[in-house]
């Protein structure tokens, strides 16, 4: 299975998502993560080796797509159409982590055209950093994009700081000594259980 991770602005969760769903993935057999974005945010939180998948750059693509039964692809922020349908051709499933406010959604929306021209089957919207109750932002962002036509998860990424306790630490977010660990890896492995289902 190859994952493709990408998002249309910064801010979005997509190492936090890459870095998750590698944790889902390891579990159910060998999984690498291809870190393809300049920050190099995955390959930082996986610098101290405490991930049970190993994270590498796009030079070493090659050689550890051989070696393992799960890809995934943290790509570079603020892809083109081009992009955007070469990744479609070469992987199982593209995943759009977007969170649910205004600019964020605008950036979304900007990106229809390009979105249009590949399958619906080919990628879904995740809702990430998402506000607890009572604020309704996720619910009115699940909203405007169903009624642009998007196809989204149903699960969706509460918003909590275990995650950045997490990348600091360079574990997933369920070794964090946090009340909140738990929820959160739980809201990713629904995700993880979605992911397994659409990319079949």
């Amino acid at each position: 299975m190859i994952i493709g991770i990408l998002s249309f602005k910064g801010g979005q969760a997509k190492t936090t998502t890459a870095i998750q769903l590698g944790d889902f993935l390891s579990k159910r057999g060998s999984t690498a993560l291809i870190d393809c974005d300049p920050n190099r945010s995955a390959l930082t939180w996986a610098k101290n080796g405490l991930l049970p998948f190993r994270v590498v750059d796009e030079l070493q693509t090659a050689r550890v797509a051989r070696e393992v039964e799960h890809l995934i692809v943290d790509t570079k922020a603020r892809p083109v159409t081009d992009d955007i349908e070469s990744l479609e051709k070469n992987c199982d499933l593209l995943i759009l982590p977007v969170t649910p406010d205004p600019l964020s959604l605008k950036a979304l929306m900007l990106t229809r055209d390009g979105l249009g021209k590949i399958d619906q089957k080919s990628y879904r919207v995740l809702l990430t950093i998402c506000p607890p109750h009572p604020s309704h932002d996720a619910a009115d962002a699940r909203r405007l994009i169903s009624d642009a036509g998007l196809p989204m998860f149903s699960g969706e990424i509460r918003r909590a700081v275990c995650f950045q306790r997490a990348a600091l630490a360079g574990v997933p977010v369920r070794e964090v000594s946090d009340p909140r660990a738990e929820a959160c890896d739980g809201d990713y492995q629904g995700v993880g259980r979605e992911v397994m289902k659409a990319a079949k």
